[in-house]
């Protein structure tokens, strides 16, 4: 199997978290703070395996499974009509994530980049972009809004997902223009994109129905 450009942007990014975790587990204390509150204070710890290395795991995991999905997905010719914005949405991912291990470990090394800003800018950004892939996104069985009746009808899914893109670039922007509010910045980040969900599930039922009709 060849990889894509952007899968090897991914994996080089998984192995860096890891080398990085390697790098500084002698130097951490035997347990590091790895879970901060709302108001980005510090309420829980790990054993130093644990929160030096979940995060590469998982960037391994999403990797082999962002290497398979596209790939065996029974509308794969689909997938590859918006297959580069997909592929600048798993990079952006992948960067998020690496910026949030980043944080961790520099906070452990009293470096303290509080959460409460990273987070917010952070899903802010990802918002915004997946806004993008959603309105560039065709029927398929794997990325998107998938409910019954998006999956039902390729008219359902575009106007949907239109809608949907436009929605949640605004989710991004309220999201990074949140972190004004300090302590309620992950609320504003959060919710209008639960809302957002909601109103799109109940939007595409009615097209559906329109539709039928």
């Amino acid at each position: 199997m060849q990889l894509r450009k952007s899968e090897i942007i991914v994996l080089l990014i998984a192995i860096l978290s890891l080398v990085i975790s390697l790098y500084v587990y002698q130097q951490v204390p035997a347990k590091i703070a790895a879970h901060w509150n709302y108001k980005g204070e510090v309420d829980g710890y790990m054993p130093k395996a644990w929160g030096l290395f979940l995060m590469p795991l998982v960037l391994f995991f999403l990797f082999l499974l962002f290497l398979i999905l596209p790939r065996v997905d029974p509308m794969k010719a689909n997938v590859l009509k918006f297959r580069k914005y997909f592929d600048g949405f798993i990079i952006v991912l992948f960067l998020f994530m690496l910026a949030i291990h980043l944080q961790i470990i520099l906070w452990n090394f009293e470096i303290e980049i509080k959460p409460d800003i990273l987070f917010p800018i952070g899903l802010g950004t990802l918002f915004f972009y997946l806004g993008i892939l959603m309105q560039k996104s065709k029927r398929n069985w794997f990325i998107g809004l998938k409910t019954p009746w998006t999956l039902s009808s390729d008219l359902v899914w575009d106007k949907t997902h239109k809608l949907g893109g436009k929605l949640l670039k605004v989710c991004g922007i309220i999201s990074i223009i949140g972190i004004k509010t300090k302590i309620y910045a992950i609320f504003f980040a959060l919710v209008p994109v639960i809302i957002t969900l909601i109103y799109l599930t109940i939007y595409s039922y009615i097209e559906y129905k329109k539709e039928t009709k």
